[in-house]
């Protein structure tokens, strides 16, 4: 078996990044969805940060958003109940706003039915 060159560790470690964040994502969705009222706009958002036609700048508030929101350590922790995702809240509000020119309907779609698949 050949050893690995540095870019397929880096793809492979990108990859596993890549998934892990996901995961996350995906698990404090779900968590949150009968907290934050607009969770379908928040998945939307997930979508958009996804597309390679979103411009850098709309994926970098996005990203940096949903990084906040997956993160475990918080301004008010998650697990207080009824207050844990007030501050995400503010931060998404925040960035869809921002970028809320570039969710397109192909975006909330696949949040629609990303959120029925549950």
């Amino acid at each position: 078996m050949a050893a690995k060159t540095r870019s397929e560790n880096a793809d492979s470690t990108t990859h596993a990044d890549e998934s892990e964040l996901r995961e996350k994502f995906w698990r404090t969705a779900k968590r949150a969805a009968r907290q934050v009222p607009f969770m379908d706009e928040v998945v939307a958002g997930y979508y958009c940060a996804l597309d390679r036609n979103t411009p850098f700048r709309a994926k970098a508030i996005l990203l940096a958003a949903l990084g906040y929101f997956i993160l475990p350590a918080d301004t008010i922790p998650d697990i207080v109940l009824g207050l844990g995702f007030t501050d995400d809240v503010a931060v998404l509000t925040a960035a869809i706003t921002a970028v809320r020119a570039h969710m397109t309907p192909a975006h909330r779609l696949a949040a629609k039915q990303a959120l029925a698949e549950g």
